[in-house]
């Protein structure tokens, strides 16, 4: 089975600022995930991606804030946009 898409969205927040989601459900988790969903999220001002969520294979789920890279706990789609929101807004 391939990846089913299930969100690709952008949206614009302010004149200078987006956010983009990507999710989709594969037939087999990502290497260093445990779970059927690939995503990546993305928050990005001035041209810069201020804020990221994902699972890049290898790397399992993670986010990205600035610089700094920390482990994600993914526990559904629901929560992992909740999250997302959650540190735009901050």
């Amino acid at each position: 089975m391939k990846a089913e898409p299930l969100l690709n969205e952008r949206q614009q927040v302010s004149p200078n600022a987006f956010v983009e989601f990507r999710i989709w459900r594969v037939s087999t988790p990502v290497r260093g995930s445990d779970h059927d969903f690939k995503y990546a999220l993305a928050y990005v001002v001035n041209g810069e991606c201020v804020l990221r969520y994902d699972n890049e294979a290898g790397k399992g789920d993670h986010r990205h804030i600035g610089d700094a890279e920390t482990p994600y706990v993914y526990t559904t789609p629901e929560a992992l946009l909740s999250d997302f929101w959650r540190d735009v807004e901050e």
